[in-house]
């Protein structure tokens, strides 16, 4: 039994993350801003990675740590993410930590990549600058109900009866299923062979994000036409996504300029490290609208 923290306990990844932990035997401490109302697996414990007085009571006694934190909903979210990465990094050192697993983004480091990405290449830099063996997924779209990557794709297909759009819908990517992500992630800890070590991380499937459009459109019963026009820019782009989504501006703009960066998994070790097949991106989609429907109902 290890005992875990996980930061983010509350989001996306995070919530399935503390849930399997917990089902694998693992102690797990789950850090949140708001404990009284923490309704997820695992212990609730104040923590704030914007507050560093709050870090070492949240890391006391704990032997690894899940970094699963990000400031995508604000605009200066580089400068946020990097004080509050610098921050984690030196407290999960002085509280002794032998392992913190962080969730990056993929795309090639020779790449042109964008804000977000070169963003979460600086996370990756200031955890380990800590000296606690810092172990990286990269993974792109991460396939599940209440991922907001997702939710932009299943939104778009639901929404419109065709749809203008920009270049980046031909860019490739490499999605992942939930599930998959999720038992990498459990499956690197306290590993030996995953120490200190940066692994890529995709499903089954390489798809365009118009293929994937259209993939969720017919699963739907809502065949959705696309046309490309190059000449609509990122920023109109994220306005007109903040349009006919629920993601938020900033979001949107920030998830838009990483769309033109082909993020292709290159390095499949991963597969060595924690071995099982992963999903394809139709039984991805599947899983994520049944999840969707368990939970809130179909639109």
């Amino acid at each position: 039994m290890t005992r875990v923290l996980v930061t983010g306990a509350t989001g996306f990844v995070g919530s399935h993350v503390a849930d399997a932990l917990v089902r694998e035997g693992h102690e797990v401490r789950a850090m949140t801003r708001h404990p009284d109302t923490y309704e997820g697996a695992g212990d609730p414990v104040f923590g704030d990675v914007a507050d560093p007085s709050s870090m070492a009571a949240a890391l006391e006694g704990v032997d690894a740590a899940y970094y699963l934190v990000h400031s995508l909903a604000s605009a200066d979210f580089e400068r946020l993410d990097a004080e509050a990465s610098r921050t984690f990094g030196a407290a999960a050192a002085e509280a002794g930590l032998r392992q913190i697993v962080y969730l990056g983004g993929l795309g090639r480091d020779d790449s042109t990549l964008s804000a977000h990405l070169r963003s979460r290449r600086e996370v990756e830099r200031l955890l380990a600058d800590g000296g606690v063996p810092l172990t990286v997924l990269r993974a792109a779209i991460v396939i599940g109900h209440g991922g907001i990557s997702w939710e932009i794709t299943r939104q778009l297909a639901v929404n419109l009866p065709a749809m203008v759009a920009p270049r980046w819908v031909s860019t490739r990517t490499q999605p992942i299923a939930l599930e998959d992500v999720v038992r990498y992630l459990v499956g690197v800890l306290d590993n030996p062979d995953a120490m200190g070590r940066v692994f890529e991380v995709g499903g089954a499937d390489v798809l365009t994000y118009a293929d994937m459009m259209r993939h969720v459109g017919k699963h739907l019963g809502k065949p959705l036409p696309i046309l490309t026009v190059p000449l609509l820019t990122p920023r109109l782009s994220s306005h007109w996504l903040s349009f006919v989504t629920d993601v938020d501006t900033a979001t949107a703009r920030t998830l838009v300029d990483s769309m033109d960066v082909e993020v292709v998994v290159s390095d499949d070790s991963i597969r060595r490290v924690v071995p099982g097949e992963v999903l394809g991106y139709a039984d991805a989609v599947r899983h994520a609208l049944i999840a969707r429907e368990q939970d809130r109902g179909v639109d």
